[in-house]
């Protein structure tokens, strides 16, 4: 009996304080979020396969936890909100010309390899703006991004924003089939230069291309390697791409933003559904980006919706995981006081209590029981981070406070405190 105590790998128990500061980190978000006018929504925990299918973009199905229902349906826990919410939309906003703002609390699941060591369940907060196809959403997704990182506590991070259609632009003037595209993709996306001199030096294709994808894995920085991206191509698609981002910037000032972000040409993303700007958050403490974004203005039409859409998430977990890292205080709500009575002094002890609750005051209220001294409830209270224990002597009227911060000690009369 004793494994049935502990989690399958991958997903962990969060209690106690833990617990209080996500409460609080996950709070301070969503008033960001609510702030730019953004409405909630919930999705299931778990969808039809077909939502997250490969044509759609999603994670491949090795990384989903599929089962069945009882009449044979394929279904799976959300890997990913953004499909759900695609769905969603198309459902309940089919005939919707504006704009739609929706955020959204959600955990989702991923089937790593156990050998990784990575969570399985992760806490996923963010933002979708479905509707808009202008560069002004792309810099309004960045922008609350970083306004909610800024509002959680964090100060030392960077976005750094990259282009998928810079790198579509090159691969279709090179004629690329798409198992070398996935290859070149995948090799850019990990900045591994040498694979991508192999694999380029091995394609037919002007020297000129080969030299901009050779360049791909190191055109990440500040503003300036927008200019020399430009420098770079004569392309179109791939111009408008840097056009596009040099719009974002400009409006990231406006909001006097502009120095959390920097960019990368070589980020082309996990998910095949990013038609436009693709963005991550950074900081030290944690290996992983804290949260991501982009644009995908394809994926709705696989639900029956011609809809351009942007849209990011932050993981709560790995926001967590760097702040303490970090030292990074979040302050947590705490019991005000523990109010310990015995068995005899039951009815004085809840009219105390409502009192002070109704006074505003939080306060947990302990019976006494045999056999346990006080000092065990003042460890207790301590470790739970309660400000201060009570103790009822309702035979002399009174209550004896200790604050555990400094040990002080005061007594205060009962009729005084319910007249």
């Amino acid at each position: 009996m004793k494994q049935l105590v502990h989690t399958p790998e991958g997903v962990r128990d969060i209690y106690g304080n833990e617990y209080a500061k996500k409460l609080k980190i996950q709070d301070k978000i969503h008033h960001v979020l609510k702030s730019y006018g953004y409405d909630d929504i919930q999705t299931p925990n778990f969808e039809f396969f077909d939502i997250f299918s490969k044509e759609k973009g999603s994670v491949s199905t090795q990384e989903m936890f599929k089962f069945f229902d009882r009449d044979n349906n394929t279904l799976v826990l959300r890997p990913d909100m953004t499909p759900p919410i695609s769905r969603c939309v198309t459902k309940y906003y089919q005939d919707e010309t504006l704009p739609i703002r929706l955020c959204y609390l959600a955990d989702t699941y991923t089937n790593n390899n156990s050998f990784q060591g990575r969570l399985k369940e992760t806490t996923q907060q963010g933002a979708e703006l479905l509707g808009d196809e202008t560069s002004d959403s792309d810099a309004e997704m960045i922008a609350m991004m970083i306004e909610c990182l800024l509002k959680a506590g964090l100060t030392d991070f960077q976005i750094d924003i990259g282009q998928v259609e810079f790198f579509n632009g090159l691969v279709e003037e090179a004629g690329m089939d798409e198992d070398t595209e996935k290859h070149l993709r995948e090799l850019i996306e990990i900045k591994n230069f040498f694979g991508v001199e192999e694999l380029v030096n091995s394609s037919s294709m002007e020297q000129s291309l080969k030299e901009v994808f050779l360049m791909l894995p190191k055109l990440f920085g500040s503003y300036e390697q927008l200019a020399l991206a430009k420098n770079l191509t004569g392309n179109e698609r791939s111009l408008n791409a840097i056009r596009r981002l040099e719009n974002i910037y400009r409006l990231l000032t406006y909001y006097g933003l502009e120095k959390y972000v920097s960019f990368d040409l070589g980020m082309l993303g996990k998910y095949k559904y990013y038609t436009g700007i693709i963005f991550k958050a950074y900081t030290y403490g944690t290996g992983e980006a804290i949260g991501s974004g982009g644009r995908y203005d394809s994926l709705m039409k696989h639900f029956g919706k011609d809809c351009p859409s942007v849209g990011f998430s932050i993981c709560i977990d790995f926001l967590m995981a760097a702040m303490d890292r970090q030292s990074i205080f979040i302050e947590t709500e705490k019991t005000d006081a523990m109010l310990v009575y015995a068995p005899q002094e039951q009815e004085t002890a809840i009219r105390l209590a409502t009192h002070f609750r109704k006074q505003g005051m939080s306060v947990q209220l302990t019976r006494k029981r045999s056999g346990h001294e006080l000092s065990e409830y003042e460890r207790m209270a301590s470790e739970n981070l309660i400000e201060k224990i009570m103790c009822l002597d309702a035979s002399n009227g009174i209550i004896t406070e200790k604050c555990l911060a400094d040990g002080t000690e005061s007594i205060v009369s009962i009729p005084e405190i319910l007249n």
